[in-house]
């Protein structure tokens, strides 16, 4: 049955739903192993297929191995002198505690990005006080949600045909607005950027009065250096009576506060930590040992070599989806994993077809490809020296982010190139 959304951004509990429906409808859930972690893979040259051994001991074996394990999946904890010192509740934004009862609780959240703007507004309607910690102010656009009322849904059910007709027509026009204007944000298009610049600008300004929070809110940086957040609520729930917003450094954390640059002491009864992911290190949980007996962690421990971000050299049969290199900032990931997955398809399907037992990107290939992605990657904002953000590793390389927009990637993986191939009978 079709999903009945109840808002324009549906919240968390519809989505689970949406994608558990989509699950049974496709028969996924026999295949799953669930609470079992692969923990290393290992790459059989005379066999040619993968040994993969799970957290329970478990060894399967596999022709092809596919790593969906994506760029944003490590919790990264932020380094603050006596942060496990802390005596209240702590917890990550991506591993929340249910069992944490923020009612009328002094809570402290440190981050102001992503992660941050979408729980804030939700805990200042039942903690107590709550202190935000910022370090960096973000962009900020007008996400224009809305409810779906029951007038809408009766209108739509009126004619299904037609309403579906209309929402593929509107999904295009998101689609090719955020792939061609909104992408002008992260090239070198002054015009694109001033465009985008403005529009955040009236929303602050319309959303913050006070003049001194305004300034506190607003980025020294170009716009698309970091992730652009699309949020309604966040500025208005900094401005609750029982918000306190803290741009001063953090110095450290106590059993019961955190201490800023100030001298001030924050005191907290629940820490939560709003930090993002572990990026730019490529260390995932999955230890690949490849061809040869090379580590991919060894490989990858100073920049991502890849091919296309779905395979990488001397690592035969092995698929990437969210791999290095397929990073968006301005459209749906969606979009470029169904491009991924289509790849993946093909190639499995053409080595059944040609009677091969394995395949993996030339040398060539790949350094071909990573020096037209290179090229690209320094005409974007990205590139700029006063840009700092995940997507780039210590040493300023760009290692997260494709190089343009969804439709230049989907065109990359249309067709096959086989003689890009390395090929085992």
């Amino acid at each position: 049955p079709a999903m009945h959304w109840s808002r324009r951004y549906p919240p968390a509990h519809e989505i689970q739903a949406y994608c558990e429906m989509v699950a049974d409808q496709f028969g996924v859930r026999p295949h799953l192993l669930v609470n079992e972690g692969a923990q290393d893979a290992h790459w059989d040259e005379a066999r040619n297929l993968w040994r993969v051994t799970t957290t329970k001991g478990q060894v399967l074996e596999a022709e092809i191995l596919v790593a969906a394990l994506g760029q944003l999946n490590r919790p990264q904890w932020p380094k603050i002198e006596g942060l496990e010192d802390f005596a209240g509740a702590r917890m990550h934004a991506a591993a929340w505690d249910h069992d944490v009862d923020l009612a009328g609780k002094r809570v402290g959240v440190i981050g102001s990005a992503a992660s941050a703007v979408q729980l804030i507004p939700e805990v200042t309607k039942i903690a107590g006080r709550l202190s935000v910690f910022q370090r960096t102010p973000n962009y900020v656009l007008p996400r224009l949600d809305q409810p779906v009322t029951q007038a809408d849904k009766a209108l739509l059910m009126s004619a299904p045909d037609m309403a579906m007709r209309l929402a593929g027509m509107q999904r295009d026009s998101i689609f090719e607005g955020s792939d061609n204007y909104f992408w002008q944000v992260f090239q070198w298009t002054p015009e694109g950027r001033a465009a985008y610049e403005e529009q955040a600008r009236l929303h602050l300004e319309a959303q913050v009065p006070d003049p001194a929070l305004r300034e506190k809110l607003t980025p020294t940086y170009p716009i698309g250096c970091k992730r652009i957040l699309f949020c309604d609520d966040f500025y208005p729930a900094l401005q609750k009576p029982n918000v306190t917003l803290v741009t001063d450094p953090i110095v450290r954390v106590t059993p019961q506060s955190i201490v800023t640059q100030d001298g001030f002491e924050h005191e907290l009864d629940v820490l939560v930590c709003a930090t993002g992911f572990e990026t730019t290190g490529w260390k995932w949980s999955l230890d690949i040992v490849g061809a040869g007996g090379v580590k991919l962690h060894d490989v990858w421990a100073d920049a991502p070599e890849v091919y296309l971000g779905v395979m990488s050299a001397g690592f035969p049969n092995l698929f990437f989806m969210y791999g290095p290199h397929t990073n968006l900032g301005h459209n749906s990931i969606i979009a470029m994993l169904e491009a991924q997955a289509e790849y993946i398809g093909a190639a499995v399907g053409e080595m059944a077809q040609r009677g091969v037992s394995a395949i993996a990107p030339t040398a060539n290939a790949q350094a071909h490809f990573m020096a037209a992605l290179d090229r690209d990657l320094t005409r974007t904002v990205w590139a700029d020296p006063a840009c700092a953000s995940w997507y780039k590793n210590a040493a300023g390389r760009i290692t997260q982010n494709w190089g343009s927009n969804v439709t230049a990637y989907r065109a990359a993986l249309a067709a096959l190139q086989w003689d890009d191939f390395a090929v085992s009978e």
